[in-house]
C-alpha cells in the first residue's frame, strides 16, 4: 500500500525543519506587517519601505538560490545561464504590470510608454491577453518552464554536460540580452519595463501591498524548501544524485537520465521564473541587465557560499552575498567585484562545501571533544598509569 503523498511530504522533512518554517512563516506573515503597518515611525520595531521591499527581493534571489541548488548540487549540473528564466518570468509578469498603467502613462495613451515613443501602433500580438493576471501568472511558469525544456531536452540527448554545458548556458543567456536590448523586440529596449501603477487594481507602492507581495516571497520559498526536500529524499532524488555520481552507471542498469535531468532542469527555471514575477513589483524595474552572463554567475556563488547539495545552504549563500551586494554597492560601488570575487576563492580554496560544510565540521568536532573521555588530572591517576 502507497503512503499517501502528504504524509510522505510530512516524513521528508524533520520536526527541527517545520519548527523553523512555522517560525519562518509567523515572522514573515504576522511580524513583517506588523512591524510596518501598525508599528509607528521611529519606533525600534518599526520596518520601513525601503527594508521591506530589500529583504522581498532577496527572498526571491533565495527562491533562485535553491532552484540552482537542486540542478547543481543534487543532479551535477552547473548552469551559467539561469538569470534568463529568472528574467523571463520577470519580463512576463512585468507585460501585465505595463498593461495596468493604463492612460495613466506620460503619454496617456493605452499602448505603454515606450511604444508611443518608438511609435507603435498597435499591441506585438504576443502582448495579446497581458491584461489578464492569470495569464500572467500562467505565462511566468510556462515561458522559462518551455525554452529550458527544449533547450535540455537537445543538450541532454546529445549528453552535453560538465563545463561545456555551462557555457552554453552562458552564451544562451547572453545571447537572450543582446534580443531584448533592441528597441524593435517590443521590450522596451535597454530601459525595459518600469513605473508600475497597479497591480490587481491595487496600488503597488502602498504599504499593504508591499508586505503582500513580501509574504508571497516567503510562502514561495517555504514551498521550494520543502518540494526540494521532498525531492532529494525521495527515490527520484536518489537516482538523480547517482546520475551525479556515476552517470554511466546509472545508464548501466536500465535508467534514462535524460528524463530526470530534463525534470529537474525544467522545475528549477520555472521556479526561477516565479520569483522573477515576485521580484519585478518589488524592485519596480525588469530590463535586459538581469540577463547578463554576471548576474548567473552570482547566482552559482550564492549556492557555492552557502554550501552545495544542502538546501538551506542555498539559501543562507544567496542571503549573505545580496546583503554584502547591498552594502559594497551603496558605500564602496566599484569594490564590490572584487569583494565578490574574493569570495568565491576563499570558498574555493578553504571552505569548498561552503558556509553549512563549515559549520557541520566544527558541530562534529565539539560532538567528538564532548564524547572524548575526561582524563583524571590527580597525583594518583597519573603515578598509576606510570606503573601500568
Amino acid at each position: 500500500m502507497r503512503t499517501p503523498l502528504t504524509l510522505r511530504l510530512l516524513q521528508s522533512t524533520p520536526r527541527s525543519g517545520w519548527l523553523a518554517l512555522a517560525i519562518f512563516a509567523a515572522v514573515a506573515w504576522i511580524g513583517v506587517p506588523l512591524a510596518h503597518l501598525v508599528v509607528p515611525e521611529g519606533h525600534p520595531l518599526y520596518l520601513s519601505a525601503y527594508t521591506v521591499s530589500l529583504v522581498g527581493k532577496i527572498l526571491c534571489y533565495m527562491v533562485v538560490a535553491v532552484a540552482m541548488d537542486l540542478i547543481w548540487g543534487y543532479a551535477g549540473i552547473l548552469s551559467l545561464g539561469h538569470g534568463l528564466f529568472f528574467a523571463l518570468g520577470g519580463y512576463a509578469f512585468g507585460m501585465y504590470l505595463m498593461r495596468q498603467i493604463g492612460r495613466d502613462g506620460s503619454y496617456g495613451a493605452d499602448l505603454p510608454d515606450f511604444m508611443v515613443f518608438l511609435d507603435w501602433k498597435e499591441l506585438p500580438w504576443y502582448w495579446l491577453g497581458s491584461d489578464s493576471f492569470l495569464w500572467a501568472i500562467f505565462l511566468t511558469m510556462a515561458l522559462p518552464g518551455v525554452v529550458a525544456f527544449i533547450f535540455g531536452y537537445f543538450a541532454f540527448r546529445s549528453r552535453i554536460k560538465g563545463v561545456y554545458f555551462s557555457i552554453i548556458t552562458q552564451a544562451l543567456t547572453y545571447a537572450a540580452m543582446l534580443l531584448f536590448f533592441r528597441n524593435e523586440t517590443g521590450f522596451g529596449g535597454n530601459n525595459g519595463f518600469t513605473d508600475f501603477k497597479r497591480i490587481l487594481g491595487f496600488d503597488i507602492t502602498s504599504g499593504a501591498t508591499r508586505v503582500v507581495l513580501f509574504a508571497l516571497s516567503a510562502t514561495l520559498l517555504m514551498l521550494c524548501l520543502i518540494l526540494g526536500r521532498y525531492l532529494i529524499r525521495s527515490r527520484f532524488g536518489r537516482v538523480l544524485a547517482s546520475i551525479r555520481d556515476a552517470e554511466s552507471r546509472v545508464m548501466f542498469i536500465g535508467y534514462n537520465p535524460l528524463h530526470y535531468k530534463l525534470f529537474i532542469w525544467t522545475l528549477s527555471a520555472i521556479l526561477c521564473g516565479l520569483a522573477g514575477a515576485l521580484y519585478v513589483p518589488q524592485v519596480g524595474i525588469i530590463n535586459p541587465s538581469e540577463m547578463s552572463p554576471a548576474n548567473s554567475i552570482e547566482i552559482a556563488v550564492w549556492v557555492a557560499v552557502g554550501g552545495r547539495g544542502t538546501l538551506i545552504g542555498a539559501v543562507i549563500g544567496a542571503g549573505i552575498v545580496s546583503l554584502a551586494k547591498s552594502f559594497f554597492t551603496v558605500t564602496v560601488p566599484e569594490y564590490w567585484p572584487f569583494f565578490l570575487g574574493g569570495i568565491f576563492i576563499v570558498v574555493t580554496l578553504y571552505l569548498p562545501n561552503g558556509v553549512v560544510g563549515l559549520w557541520r565540521r566544527l558541530w562534529a568536532q565539539r560532538k567528538a571533544t564532548d564524547a572524548a573521555p575526561a582524563e583524571d588530572p590527580t597525583p594518583a591517576a597519573a603515578i598509576k598509569g606510570a606503573t601500568a
